[in-house]
């Protein structure tokens, strides 16, 4: 079986981690790939912070290096000449959502003078366990998991080696089904219907009848956001204008995003819908860049919200968007870990007993930006679009 670029890039980092630094022609003849793959491959991992490039060789980040950020005063000091803690981190990708959750852990395990090694599984969850027992081969000795789930059963059907893993583990951006065994870990999360609740409460503020929900259904996230819409909906004690409108993305499947726009064209010109949320931003510029091929202007005829806030103030027509704490979630995961690691006990405990596990639930902020418009009463009506 041909090898994957995933795990070429899992076996040049093992050269790189073994070695400590080495030569891109090295490398290419130890993977039996040509030097222009594995400048390629450098270049990218060296993107992600995985690896450092100097000069034609590459080097295991902070090889050489003799000294460590100061830890912050809330997390217990390593002390002169401590060992250098080593955290391992999945995650499903190292781009749009989960570049900054990455981020904001290297920054935490750097400042707390542990290093940090990432594998990514590229949503493939039946490929997670491998992942993390490389981790745990390279060095690990806790975990910051974010399994590359994507269908609602797959904390069941891919989750239950989490719980029996050898060293703390941290859930990231994932929650465990209620009364099984992933609910007995530590995790910390975005609170997603916050969120939600957050971006429907403002567009009702500005007017707006109930909003209607555009949303993927093919990531955590989604699902989460799904399940923020009815739970907001319940909460204010209101109904949905219609069916949530199942989005996908333009490029994998073009007839099912152009059903898309057009299921929410038809909700605008019937009068169904002055407002929408929609998951994700790349998903809103491309509605809104087609809805105005179709001559529904936003905001004019269409007050949106995007939620994720990844590109949405680059768009043409800056989106108003729901942020979650990206950087703060790898951020605080990091730090509650390397609190395990170094065995802080729990208050009043005699410096006995570990401190509870912890379920961390960070609030999004909303963004408010140029997509929103003017209150509902000065929007153009669906009369005066145009069909």
């Amino acid at each position: 079986m041909r090898e994957s670029a995933a795990e070429r890039h899992d076996r040049l980092l093992e050269l790189v981690r073994g070695r400590g630094s080495a030569r891109v022609s090295e490398l290419a003849a130890q993977l039996g790939v040509s030097p222009v793959t594995v400048r390629r491959d450098v270049e990218l991992l060296a993107n992600e912070g995985r690896l450092d490039r100097v000069h034609g060789s590459v080097s295991w980040p902070g090889a050489g290096e003799d000294t460590h950020p100061q830890a912050p005063a809330h997390l217990p000091s390593q002390g002169p000449g401590a060992r250098e803690l080593v955290i391992g981190m999945l995650a499903p990708n190292a781009t749009y959502y989960f570049a900054e959750v990455i981020r904001g852990a290297h920054e935490a395990a750097a400042a707390a003078g542990a290093r940090l090694i990432l594998r990514i599984s590229d949503y493939r969850p039946q490929e997670d366990a491998g992942r993390a027992a490389g981790l745990l081969a390279a060095g690990a000795e806790g975990l910051l998991i974010a399994p590359g789930w994507k269908e609602p059963d797959d904390p069941v059907e891919h989750g239950a080696w989490i719980a029996g893993l050898p060293v703390p583990t941290v859930l990231l951006e994932r929650r465990g089904v209620p009364g099984r065994e992933l609910d007995d870990l530590d995790r910390v999360c975005s609170d997603h219907s916050h969120g939600v609740l957050l971006a429907v409460r403002h567009l009702l503020g500005l007017g707006h009848s109930t909003p209607l929900l555009v949303a993927r259904a093919d990531s955590p996230t989604a699902i989460a956001v799904r399940a923020g819409y009815r739970y907001a909906l319940d909460a204010l004690g209101l109904k949905p204008p219609l069916p949530v409108i199942g989005s996908v993305s333009a490029e994998a499947d073009p007839a099912g995003f152009e059903r898309a726009v057009q299921a929410l064209r038809t909700a605008v010109l019937a009068g169904q819908a002055t407002a929408a949320l929609v998951h994700n931003d790349v998903d809103a510029i491309r509605i809104v860049q087609r809805l105005a091929e179709l001559g529904v202007r936003v905001p004019e005829n269409l007050a949106l919200v995007a939620y994720d806030d990844e590109v949405a103030a680059l768009a043409d027509i800056p989106l108003t968007a729901v942020a979650p704490p990206k950087h703060e979630v790898g951020r605080y995961a990091a730090e509650l870990l390397i609190e395990r690691l170094r065995g802080t006990p729990a208050t009043g405990s005699g410096g006995t007993e570990e401190a509870p596990r912890r379920h961390v639930d960070l609030l999004p902020r909303l963004r408010v930006r140029a997509s929103c418009g003017a209150p509902s009463d000065t929007l153009g009506s669906p009369a005066s679009i145009q069909s």
